[in-house]
């Protein structure tokens, strides 16, 4: 006998229909799973064995064969767990194929018939929408996931018997019903009221965070630059409900999410350490899994100590800030993973990272301060927007008690230039900031006057600027005219964005 369910599993962050068929047949009993599938589905037998006889349900003995189409590509991890068991049941009579046939199924199963949750919910989830599904059964806890998914019902269940008695229609249980998403404020161990001093960098990094720009931070050590980088979370505009769609689909697929809030809230902040390799940072592994690059996507992505870093780590980070996506590509699967990302980045400026100090004699040589900043290259500082000189806080602004600006004052200005940014940009898809704006959009949102590409182009000539740093200060330019509500850039813009490119100079000649 044979029975047929529709389940889902993942191909990059995007879901992809399975069906999975079961035949039992007589002779000697066996079990076999066919469809390339991994150790995790190939283990299932025994789970799915367990999990039907432990739930008081019958298990047809005989020559099983379970297949998993479509059968060339690679079947990975326990979601078909619940798929498999119920088709092992239209085998045994228990429920019927039409009965089945209204649902789509995706679990995975406990030894005792609990189900259990899976990763990757909601692009499973939206896969099956576009297939045309109504209805999905999916595990209790991914249910607040799944149910952000409009158009289709989806039905919790926290057994397999729930499973049965619900297809079997002998209870009656209700599609979930998902709360009202509401964006949340960034949580911040650091508010920019707490960082003394500092009103240089606390300004680029509010037009870094207006616009999405890279930011470089340099300068001695206790400067105060992680924090600078730590407190930047609480400054970015709060998510759209479609980004947040965006940003959960890859860690469903990567981490998994908090299951308690159904789907991500707040944008990311990712700060691998510097010895984390090529791999962990733009994605890997047999199966290509996304990297920190990717599950930084619509947030920031902070390398502390960034001349630690390996050099070829760094250098792959080249094409993914250009571009805004990573095609990853492994043994057993490829995939292409968005990476829209604000890089964060803060370094000595030399070895000791006294050099240029006011307060501290530096007593590194010079071919060693050279060979120390020449591990970030040329092309990878072309693609920072802001280049930032931070000097050490001076006592008298440790000890101040007057009050700073707090980091919901600065954020009330960032959503303001990013309002301003979205109505611009209305009619284009790709683009939500600045930052994204690419070569062709330049002539048409980043006009400047005479008096603004004279100016530019001294600094062009004064700077041995490149093409791209060209690019950057426009951009750069356009972001603070946007934070003071300006349709068109002016001289003192151009100013301020050619000072954030000026530090190349001094430390890189």
């Amino acid at each position: 006998m044979l029975g047929k369910v529709t389940s889902f599993g993942l191909s990059g962050i995007a879901g992809c229909a399975i069906q999975i068929e079961v035949d039992v047949s007589g002779g000697l009993p066996s079990y076999e799973t066919v469809g390339l599938p991994d150790a995790a589905v190939r283990e299932s037998k025994e789970r799915v064995r367990a999990a039907i006889t432990n739930s008081s349900l019958p298990y047809r003995f005989g020559k099983v064969t379970v297949n998993l189409a479509p059968a060339g590509m690679k079947k990975v991890g326990s979601v078909y767990d619940l798929p498999i068991a119920l088709a092992l049941l239209i085998c045994s009579g228990v429920i019927t194929q039409e009965q089945v046939d209204k649902y789509a199924v995706v679990g995975e199963l406990a030894l005792g018939g609990d189900v259990r949750p899976v990763m990757g919910m909601l692009p499973m989830t939206m896969a099956a929408f576009e297939l045309g599904y109504k209805n999905i059964i999916v595990p209790f806890d991914n249910a607040s996931e799944a149910a952000y998914v409009s158009g289709i019902d989806v039905f919790p269940v926290r057994t397999l018997n729930e499973a049965v008695d619900l297809i079997c229609c002998s209870t009656e249980i209700k599609p979930y019903v998902v709360k009202a998403w509401k964006p949340e404020l960034a949580k911040s161990a650091v508010d920019f009221s707490d960082i003394k001093g500092q009103q240089g960098a606390k300004r680029a990094a509010e037009i870094a965070a207006a616009g999405g720009h890279n930011i470089l931070l340099i300068g001695a050590p206790g400067a105060g630059k992680t924090m600078i980088a730590k407190a930047l979370p609480s400054i970015l505009p709060r998510l759209t409900f479609e980004e947040a769609l965006e940003i959960t689909k890859i860690h469903s697929v990567a981490v998994g999410v908090d299951y308690s809030s159904g789907i991500v809230t707040q944008r990311p902040f990712r700060s691998p350490h510097h010895t984390a390799s090529a791999a962990s940072l733009v994605g890997g592994g047999s199966n290509a899994v996304p990297g920190e690059v990717s599950l930084a996507h619509l947030g920031v992505l902070f390398l502390d100590e960034f001349t630690e870093f390996d050099k070829r780590v760094i250098e792959t980070l080249r094409q993914p800030i250009e571009d805004g996506v990573i095609s990853v590509a492994r043994v057993n699967a490829k995939a292409e993973y968005p990476a829209k990302i604000m890089l964060v980045a803060a370094m000595n400026p030399c070895p000791c990272g006294y050099f240029g100090s006011r307060t501290r004699q530096c007593t590194c040589s010079q071919p060693t301060i050279q060979k120390y900043l020449n591990r970030i290259s040329g092309p990878m500082l072309d693609r920072i927007d802001l280049h930032v000189e931070m000097s050490e806080v001076a006592y008298e602004d440790l000890r101040s008690d007057a009050k700073t600006e707090t980091s919901a004052e600065i954020q009330k200005r960032v959503e303001r230039a990013r309002r301003f940014q979205a109505k611009r940009y209305a009619d284009e898809q790709r683009i939500r900031c600045n930052a994204q704006l690419e070569q062709k959009h330049l002539k048409k949102y980043c006009v400047l006057d005479d008096v603004c590409s004279k100016l530019l182009g001294k600094a062009m000539k004064a700077c041995n600027l490149t093409p791209r740093a060209y690019a950057r200060i426009l951009k750069v330019a356009r972001t603070i005219a946007d934070l003071e509500c300006e349709e068109n850039i002016k001289p003192q813009h151009v100013a301020e964005a050619i000072q954030y490119r000026s530090i190349i100079t001094k430390y890189w000649r």
